[in-house]
């Protein structure tokens, strides 16, 4: 410790009100302790330090050692002890109770004034200091919890690896060069551990084999993941069964490849499978196919559902919620997945498909449940009926023939356009009966239904059935 070189020349004119003052200023809080261990006086500078403090006015008088908790009193005598040998103590940590009965920690030292051998104990509040100490504890055990994790999680990731009867290999993205091998890879590729990593993936592939398995991982960085393909290794000819996906770690993508032996006709054999077949077909159709999850959100869509979405890529679509681009309302497709969850299928549900650039088409949607792999899933299936919506003369729908029809249109047209077909219905129908009833004679069914002939005849050609058999008097 260095002190002062000439404190009676530097602070000769210091008088007791001044050094009360520098030493009120210069800590949090100050007390004077007399040679029996009394406190006499005090000074806090640190005013929310008092409040937390609030009985120190009865301080006055009690001994020092009685202010602070029971862990702290044999602190207060070494205080004591050593202020009466050194000019200045060592810095000791005594514990105060608050109000609230909790702990203050106030880091104190102790320096004798000479002339009457009182002492001055010098008090700094350790409040945020304990607690900023205590939130790094919590945060060092919070790292030792999570590295503990991460240590258990790669031994059993690297138990797996290296046990797993399948052929894994990680593959660098960039360089396309072996990180890592798993005895099962080495063993169907002839080498041992230490010559696979650091070799060049597509160079254990023959000729066109290794430009294939380039295109699919190429395929693979695009879109996440493709269809597995059947390639050759340069090494005896074998035949495998290459399947890949793309993750990242540290800033790096990497692939995660597998390998699995196939028989010499594997690839006839997966052409004539009626499975892929099946799959083949779909993605074909000329219909959009969806299949979502049981929370509504698309996992995999063909070709024409992308067309009829206005979408690029299959990315676009996964993931997202049906809904966003189906139903003329979100209602209408919460009551659609309500029926499939409740019934299993619905057929022929008539609603509009908004394209992703704003067209709108009116579609037919059939959809039935399933269960795959434990989880639910639906299938819908989505043909566009544009086309068959034949105008009528004033450029609107072709007018409904029945009251099924009609009511096939609640929700797909305003209300006033609704009533006016309704009554176009009524007025068609009662003009085939009058027809019917009078044999076909428009004279008769024009004075059945209270119409002039001429009137008869305007409205037989709005509703279409002026091609009707001719009446008795020949028009």
């Amino acid at each position: 410790m260095k002190e002062f070189l000439s404190p009676s020349e530097s602070l000769r004119s210091l008088d007791a009100q001044s050094a009360a003052a520098l030493i009120a200023a210069a800590t949090d809080i100050a007390l004077v302790i007399d040679e029996a261990g009394l406190v006499r006086d005090l000074s806090f500078q640190n005013d929310d330090l008092a409040l937390e403090l609030e009985g120190y006015v009865k301080w006055l008088g009690q001994p020092w050692a009685s202010t602070v908790m029971v862990d702290s009193r044999n602190k207060v005598e070494s205080l004591r002890r050593e202020s009466s040998s050194k000019s200045a103590t060592a810095w000791r940590h005594l514990n105060y109770a608050s109000a609230s009965g909790a702990s203050i920690p106030i880091l104190f030292s102790a320096v004798q004034i000479k002339d009457k051998g009182n002492i001055v104990a010098l008090g700094r509040d350790m409040r945020q200091v304990t607690a900023l100490q205590q939130r790094l504890m919590d945060a060092q055990q919070a790292m030792e919890r999570d590295y503990a994790r991460l240590r258990q999680a790669e031994t059993r990731y690297r138990l797996l690896f290296e046990i797993s009867a399948e052929a894994v290999l990680v593959v660098d993205a960039t360089t396309g060069k072996i990180v890592e091998a798993n005895p099962a890879a080495c063993q169907l590729l002839g080498e041992v551990t230490s010559f696979m990593l650091g070799r060049i993936f597509f160079d254990l592939f023959a000729g066109d084999s290794a430009g294939a398995i380039r295109s699919m991982l190429s395929g693979v960085r695009a879109a996440g993941s493709v269809d597995n393909i059947v390639a050759e290794l340069s090494a005896g000819a074998v035949s495998v069964r290459v399947t890949a996906s793309i993750f990242r770690q540290d800033n790096q993508s990497f692939f995660l490849v597998r390998l699995a032996t196939t028989a010499p006709n594997d690839g006839a054999l997966a052409a004539n499978d009626p499975q892929r077949q099946m799959i083949t077909m779909v993605q074909n159709a000329p219909d959009g196919v969806v299949i979502t999850g049981a929370d509504g959100h698309i996992l995999s869509a063909n070709p024409a559902f992308l067309d009829m979405a206005q979408l690029a890529t299959s990315t676009q679509a996964k993931s997202e919620p049906l809904q966003r681009w189906l139903g003329r309302a979100s209602t209408e497709m919460d009551v659609v997945f309500a029926n499939l969850r409740q019934h299993g299928t619905i057929r022929l549900f008539s609603t509009a498909l908004r394209g992703q650039f704003g067209t709108t088409s009116e579609v037919e949607v059939s959809a039935s449940r399933f269960q795959e792999a434990g989880q639910t899933l639906f299938g819908f299936s989505i043909r566009n009926v544009d086309r068959r919506l034949v105008n009528d003369e004033s450029g609107g729908r072709q007018l409904p023939r029945s009251v099924a029809q009609l009511t096939e249109l609640v929700g797909r047209v305003p209300l006033k356009d609704l009533v006016r077909e309704t009554a176009d219905v009524i007025e068609r129908l009662c003009i085939e009966a009058a027809l019917e009833m009078t044999g076909d004679n428009r004279a008769s069914a024009a004075g059945m239904l209270g119409l002039s002939r001429q009137s008869l005849y305007v409205k037989l050609r709005r509703f279409g059935l002026d091609q009707l058999g001719k009446d008795d008097d020949g028009e």
